[in-house]
């Protein structure tokens, strides 16, 4: 009876397996060895429901993480869209704001610089419009100056009164950007305004308004490229300004000038004719003096043993002269800026002419002591210019190496050929210009202080008239000084092209 229930467990057992698993009985197996059997059987059906278990447990938690994986794609992939749209509106902003800064430092302006401005402010933002606002000086009427808006109408030469939106423009003169929502018809509808300041560190100069027509805020990237450009206007704006009043001033002081140069003209023409007839009175008296008292012998004595009358008529007679100089110069220089000076092509050999001109001069540095050294290039070409011109301005330049060098110095006058050009220098030693001076020297009137050592005077203008004079016969000077030495530095076209 036992032996039947065991087997009938066995037989029950059995259909629980596994499709394929035969249990049988083989013969001489005993009762013990089947129940063994079955255990075993019995065993590796619980291991094997224990895998499938684990194995749909890690299924499902595969299929969790991988949704969770899918999930985290999809927000990363969305970050990175987000962060990539960041970085090109970044790179829009610097792009625009480059173009503006350019656009500020190449132009002078203002309203090419401002309407440019507004126009990539509504293309880079996509906004509806933006308009710039200048205030008047004592920033209580806003007129709006420049716009850029889409299909709505002109709002420029709008004039508004501060007081009428007193708190508004309360927060802009205080430096203050801001953003409200406002009703706007020529919008159709309510826009969001951000209002930003164009002020510098003077004063605030007017306003940068930007609309937009959605239902949105501006956010911060756009506040801060508001700011910028805001910023950029101020400086455009304020160097326009600058440029125009240093315009308004140089205009001014080229009408000042012009009036100047027209009294001096006029009044070196009004006074030829009294100079010129003083000029002759005084020779006739001079002739009348001689006969009665031999001016002529004593004007040959020392200055110390001549007579009173000797005295007088000399210094009556270098005033003259002088005055005659002055006058002559003044003219000589209107003609130069009006270009009436007349140029007379004429071929010069300066191994000859040089010579010539300096015969006049040698007598004067043995009086004072000075060295007179020349040194004219063997191989000199011939040179092509006015000679009247030339001569002028080296007799000019001579005339200030001798007044201005001390006894013992040398005066060098030099003459050579280079590419194209002869180079004539005129220098002089023991004398210094300072650095102050120097690039004053050419100016109408200036005169170094205190280097007059042989008390010639002058009229202040002989080396204003040689920069004209060179200037017109198509050259250029150069004056150095340094290392106890001064020199002027002339180059001139082989061919005369005189210039106008």
């Amino acid at each position: 009876m036992q032996k039947r229930s065991l087997l009938e467990a066995l037989d029950e057992l059995s259909y629980t397996l596994p499709v394929g698993y035969v249990v049988t009985q083989e013969p001489g197996t005993s009762q013990d060895e089947l129940i063994a059997m079955r255990q075993a059987l019995e065993a590796e059906r619980m291991r094997s429901l224990k895998l499938e278990k684990q194995i749909e447990e890690r299924t499902v938690a595969l299929s969790q993480a991988n949704e969770q994986l899918t999930q985290l794609n999809a927000q990363l992939e969305q970050q990175v869209q987000a962060r990539t749209s960041e970085l090109e509106q970044m790179l829009n902003f610097e792009a625009m704001l480059k173009r503006i800064t350019d656009k500020v430092r190449d132009s002078l302006d203002e309203s090419q610089i401002v309407q440019t401005v507004l126009q990539e402010l509504t293309q880079v933002l996509g906004i509806e419009g933006c308009d710039t606002a200048l205030y008047d000086t004592e920033e209580t009427i806003s007129t709006i100056s420049y716009e850029s808006a889409r299909g709505v109408p002109s709002k420029v030469g709008r004039v508004i009164p501060i007081a009428d939106f007193a708190e508004e423009y309360r927060q802009l003169q205080q430096g203050l950007c801001f953003q409200f929502c406002k009703l706007e018809t020529d919008f159709r509808g309510p826009v969001a305004i951000l209002a930003c300041p164009i002020f510098d560190n003077h004063e605030v100069l007017g306003d940068l308004l930007l609309f937009k027509q959605r239902e949105e805020s501006f956010d911060q990237q756009e506040i801060r490229l508001a700011q910028q450009v805001a910023n950029q206007c101020a400086i455009a704006i304020r160097q326009v300004r600058l440029y125009q009043a240093a315009q308004a001033q140089v205009t001014e002081l080229e009408k000042l000038n012009q009036l100047k140069d027209d009294f001096l003209s006029t009044v070196s023409h009004e006074l030829r004719t009294p100079v010129t007839n003083m000029k002759m009175a005084i020779h006739m008296l001079a002739k009348a003096l001689n006969q009665d008292q031999s001016l002529f012998a004593e004007l040959s004595k020392p200055e110390t043993q001549r007579s009173k009358i000797a005295r007088y008529f000399h210094i009556l007679l270098n005033e003259c002269e002088r005055e005659t100089n002055l006058i002559n110069d003044l003219l000589d220089l209107q003609r130069l800026e009006t270009g009436v000076h007349p140029i007379v092509p004429t071929t010069i050999d300066l191994r000859d002419w040089l010579p010539q001109l300096l015969g006049a001069f040698e007598q004067r540095t043995q009086n004072r002591q000075q060295r007179l050294e020349v040194n004219i290039s063997p191989n000199l070409p011939l040179l092509v210019c006015d000679a009247a011109s030339l001569g002028r301005i080296m007799t000019e330049l001579l005339n200030n190496a001798c007044k201005y060098t001390p006894p013992q110095e040398t005066i060098k006058v030099t003459a050579q050929a280079q590419a194209g050009i002869i180079q004539m220098s005129v220098s002089n030693t023991g004398i210094e210009i300072s650095a102050n001076e120097l690039f004053l020297i050419f100016d109408k009137f200036y005169r170094i202080p205190k280097a007059d050592r042989w008390q010639q005077g002058g009229t202040g203008l002989g080396l204003a008239l040689v920069q004209k004079l060179v200037t017109r016969l198509g050259g250029t000077i150069q004056a150095k000084s340094g290392f106890g030495q001064t020199s002027f530095t002339i180059e001139l076209p082989l061919v005369l092209n005189p210039v106008v």
